[in-house]
């Protein structure tokens, strides 16, 4: 009898790509899969060890583990990813319970190792993390239309708060080759929307090509028959080119959206952070972009309570946000992270302050983003079909203005039968907070 193999895959889309890649080995090799832990002879854990908040829902996570372990429902346990290798030397002894310890260099190798796992041995491995395997045939585990292409691993950018270049290495990007046929992969096997990812996806090809290859990629990514939304994440202001955004506009299925996380917008506090701009220049940037491309959705991520902001300092930055009015927003309070030159700074702000702030700005956001949805009002948009809401009795989707995971979702009745992954004309008729309420047109099919 097979023995069944359940994933847990924490943290952010990038961690999730490396867990599929996972269970294709497992499944090729003649594991069976299951999408309960509680079903499972074993359970892998794929950890997250970005900030705190992720390091305690990974521990608990284990925890959790480790009790069906011990009454018996589960026979083994495989903790993988960023937090341990973070925390290689203290990891194997931070979790007794699990049966193997391994970093990000070892995934490749996860069939030995649960092979090794079921004989009886305790495995404790660290390869070099820039082993990660860059590549690789996957198990999509989002809804069968949408898939995360991950073009890069690693970062270089070094921000003094971010220990991701210590946990995942140097930028290093995929040769363009391979994330083309990765991605009519996945477009042969019914994939209709990428969304293409990485710690800095603006700085894709730089490593390779001497010069960022996103705007090339991008248009390669649009002649793949079968797509029919692409969408980019994750990319820096600094690298924002007119070639870019020239792309963006020009190309139908490039989806009108652009997610270029700041942090602040007080230059004292982005050069501390070892990040580019100040208010003038981002604010210069967004009318920039809002001029090449008036239709844009833009997203951005911010942080409060660095060290030393000022209440002056947030006050600018929520003045900000005001007046740039992003279309989709995430604040987080400032977390210390060992290891990061921020954790060492003066003048740490307390916890419950910058979380109070961060909350300030979400308030605001929610305000701007409900005075946006009620410009929707009467306007048709084409939205995905996700699912359908039997207490609602309703289908629910989104439309090109969000990302998958992130961003809102907009709630819609349909006379006619719909399945998951069909695209809709909807016309919107009502708005609930981030989300969008609305009705499929007598017009159902959108290609």
């Amino acid at each position: 009898m097979a023995v069944k193999v359940g994933m847990v895959s924490l943290g952010c889309s990038k961690n999730l790509v490396d867990s599929e890649r996972m269970l294709y080995k497992l499944k090729k090799n003649g594991y069976e899969l299951v999408t309960e832990p509680g079903m499972a002879d074993v359970a892998v854990v794929n950890t997250c060890g970005f900030i705190q908040s992720a390091k305690e829902e990974a521990i608990e996570t284990i925890l959790e583990l480790a009790a069906l372990k011990a009454d018996g429902t589960l026979k083994k346990i495989v903790i993988t990813g960023c937090l341990t290798e973070r925390y290689r030397e203290e990891a194997a002894e931070l979790f007794p319970e699990a049966d193997a310890v391994i970093g990000i260099g070892n995934n490749k190798d996860i069939v030995d190792i649960l092979n090794e796992v079921m004989s009886g041995n305790r495995v404790v491995k660290f390869a070099p993390k820039l082993d990660a395997e860059l590549t690789g045939e996957r198990i999509i585990s989002t809804l069968p239309f949408f898939s995360y292409l991950k073009v890069a691993e690693g970062c270089s950018n070094c921000c003094t708060y971010c220990a991701i270049p210590m946990i995942r290495g140097k930028f290093r990007s995929l040769p363009m080759e391979d994330v083309l046929a990765e991605a009519r992969t996945l477009a042969e096997n019914g994939v209709t929307e990428l969304v293409v990812i990485a710690q800095d996806t603006s700085r894709y090809g730089e490593d390779l090509y001497g010069k960022s290859k996103l705007p090339e990629l991008l248009r390669e990514l649009c002649r793949i028959d079968g797509l029919k939304w692409i969408r980019t994440l994750y990319c820096y202001p600094e690298r924002i080119t007119d070639e870019l955004l020239d792309t963006i506009a020009s190309e139908e299925k490039l989806v009108k959206y652009l997610e270029i996380p700041i942090q602040h917008c007080d230059g004292g506090i982005l050069s501390r952070m070892n990040r580019w701009g100040d208010e003038e220049k981002l604010e210069s940037l967004f009318r920039h972009i809002r001029k090449k491309i008036p239709d844009v959705i833009l997203r951005t991520t911010l942080i409060t309570g660095f060290p030393d902001e000022t209440e002056e300092q947030f006050n600018k930055l929520a003045e900000f946000v005001q007046r740039v009015r992003f279309d989709r927003l995430g604040c987080f309070a400032y977390s210390a992270e060992e290891g990061t030159k921020a954790a060492e700074f003066e003048n740490q702000i307390d916890t419950q302050t910058a979380i109070h702030r961060a909350d300030i700005i979400m308030e605001q956001q929610l305000e701007i983003t409900c005075e946006n949805n009620q410009k929707l009002l009467g306007t048709e948009l084409t939205a995905v079909v996700e699912g359908y809401d039997r207490f609602g009795e309703c289908f629910f989707g989104r439309t090109a203005l969000d990302a998958p995971d992130i961003d809102g979702k907009v709630f819609f009745t349909s006379e006619k039968p719909l399945k998951i992954g069909d695209y809709v004309k909807i016309i919107i008729n009502d708005t609930l907070d981030y989300d969008l309420i609305g009705e499929v047109t007598g017009n159902e099919s959108a290609e």
